[in-house]
């Protein structure tokens, strides 16, 4: 499938513009989207009834919900959202002011990026990085697979 698949032609209002939406359960969406807002720097987009809020986060959203999943709490984690930013330094003082428990202390790595991970207070585990180098794949073992 060619990456045009993913381009939509139609804007809507109701759903932000990015083409990867991630979805977490929390088992209040009010004091989710506070909390993330306040400590990671995100900011509240729309709001559905009382069971999902919409956040913007750059260039690209998440949503919070309650439904049909629970939150990791202390348990195994599926999935792990990354998100650029700016400054991965500054990003980590106010993520862990706000509540953020490090599981991985900001580290600059050898392909180019400065990444930390934390987990919110209801479990999930954010990575967040800045680029701070353009480092050939090949220099740090990786290959480039598309055409």
């Amino acid at each position: 499938m060619s990456q045009g698949a993913f381009a939509s032609g139609t804007s809507n209002r109701s759903i932000p513009a990015a083409t990867v939406i991630p979805v977490l359960y929390y088992p209040d969406v009010h004091a989710a989207a506070a909390w993330l807002c306040a400590a990671f720097g995100f900011t509240e987009r729309l709001r559905i009834f009382d069971h999902r809020i919409q956040l913007n986060v750059g260039g690209g959203a998440v949503v919070v919900a309650d439904g049909p999943g629970s939150s990791p709490g202390e348990g195994t984690i599926s999935v792990s959202i990354m998100i650029r930013v700016a400054d991965a330094d500054e990003h980590c003082a106010m993520a862990t002011r706000g509540g953020a428990v490090v599981v991985t202390p900001l580290a600059t790595h050898p392909f180019g990026e400065r990444q930390y991970t934390v987990r919110d207070f209801a479990g999930h585990k954010w990575t967040f990085s800045q680029s701070v180098a353009d480092v050939e794949p090949s220099a740090w073992g990786g290959e480039m697979v598309e055409g």
